[in-house]
């Protein structure tokens, strides 16, 4: 058995372990030595990455050395999105005593991020022809490209002096996408499986809200197959063959997805978890009430402890049994295991810190049944969630609330936790 270390929240080979402590030797030994430079800084700069190539939720560490003691440089990024425009981010450092920057530990002296923070030029990229709160960062979907790239430049004085193009993966090897569709599997969406032969793991039923369609959880169920949850991004609106508008779902067709996922190949039938962010929370939660031995856990962001009118205007947004589902508190007397409910303190669209305390008394109210989980992220808005070290957005049309920095706070913490209660439902 290959020897495991812990590193950072993840775990190394014994071998990698060994290439990234040799990159470092080489990168301190360079800045001590006082490597030849030009007249502006260094000539012989490098860029030392642990993980060059990695999943996109995971952290890499980067180092910047063979530099003058004292140089002032400027770290760069930039990554495109699928419509072709570029994003960047930056931050100049002083290098330390020994020509070495080190981005885990080192805070920037100015930049698009402000605090010590090693994966800060990812999430704090910005569009070159805009404010950062007039567009998404939106990659090519995973089913078209497995993966995005990140350059990394390193500048003195206006010249570059090294480059490193890193590779974020959507997809671990091996993991599988097909598009579902209404005539031929009766839902919509797409499904990420793990690698063939991964042992059963709980299976992630996950829908996004207001704005329809999957894309908004097309990135996070790739990500949750690669680490070996099967999950599927549901459509339920504003798609071919479904609802234009949030009116009058059934909540039958969620629980139509749920039987489907539980007979795919790696699916653990045993437990299955409804994921929903937003309006999607509403769903999420019903399932879970009303079909407890179907749905046998809940993950919600932004969440909503009511059910709440048709959108946009007025009307029902739910059905069952052909008829709608009342608005108001949901019960959650008949759930059959675990909840997380994630929110941002400063939620501009809707009071969901208030929704989830409403969430959290329903189900103290039934005598703490079940394990739950509850945390409400400081200067994090609605946009809290899901997974880490994209660049980040604070909305568009409307505010969202919180900030940028406090978005990527919140998910930098609470995506470990959804991972963790994804494999706490297994025991």
């Amino acid at each position: 058995m290959v020897d495991q270390f812990l590193v950072m929240g993840g775990t190394m080979s014994l071998r990698r372990l060994r290439g990234w402590a040799l990159v470092v030797a080489v990168v301190i030994g360079w800045g001590a030595a006082g490597c030849e430079s030009g007249a502006h800084g260094s000539s012989r700069a490098v860029i030392a990455v642990d993980t060059p190539t990695a999943l996109a939720d995971q952290v890499v560490h980067l180092k910047i050395g063979g530099l003058e003691p004292h140089d002032e440089i400027t770290v760069g990024s930039s990554a495109t999105t699928h419509d072709g425009k570029v994003w960047h981010g930056r931050a100049t450092f002083t290098a330390d005593d020994h020509g070495l920057v080190d981005l885990s530990t080192t805070r920037p002296v100015s930049g698009t991020y402000d605090t010590v923070d090693g994966m800060g030029l990812f999430w704090s990229m910005r569009p070159a022809t805009s404010v950062p709160n007039s567009e998404d960062f939106a990659p090519l979907y995973p089913e078209l490209s497995p993966s995005y790239t990140v350059k990394i430049t390193v500048t003195a004085h206006g010249r570059q002096l090294a480059s490193r193009t890193l590779t974020r993966e959507w997809e671990a090897e091996g993991v599988s996408a097909r598009t579902l569709t209404l005539a031929q599997d009766k839902v919509v969406g797409e499904m990420f499986l793990p690698r063939p032969g991964t042992p059963r793991h709980p299976t992630v039923l996950a829908f996004g809200g207001s704005e329809g369609g999957v894309s908004g959880m097309k990135f996070a169920a790739a990500l949750l197959a690669s680490h070996g949850y099967p999950t599927l991004a549901l459509g339920y609106f504003s798609m071919p063959g479904l609802p234009a508008r949030l009116h009058n779902i059934p909540l039958e067709y969620f629980a139509t997805a749920a039987r489907l996922l539980a007979d795919q190949p790696g699916a653990d039938p045993a437990h299955i978890i409804a994921m929903g962010y937003s309006r999607g929370s509403e769903p999420a939660l019903l399932l879970a009430e009303d079909y407890p031995d179907l749905i046998h856990g809940v993950v919600v962001y932004s969440p909503s402890s009511n059910v709440n009118p048709g959108y946009p205007g007025r009307g029902n947004a739910w059905t069952k049994d052909g008829q709608p589902i009342p608005q108001g508190g949901i019960p959650l007397d008949h759930l059959s295991g675990p909840l997380l409910a994630i929110a941002g303190a400063d939620d501009a669209l809707w009071p969901s810190p208030t929704y989830v305390e409403a969430i959290t008394d329903e189900l103290h109210a039934d005598h703490d049944r079940h394990p739950y989980q509850a945390p409400v992220y400081p200067n994090a808005g609605h946009g809290v969630g899901t997974f880490p070290f994209l660049a980040e957005t604070t909305g568009s049309a409307e505010s969202l609330g919180g900030s940028r920095a406090g978005n990527a706070v919140a998910k930098e913490h609470g995506w470990p936790k959804v991972l963790a209660f994804l494999a706490g439902t297994r025991k």
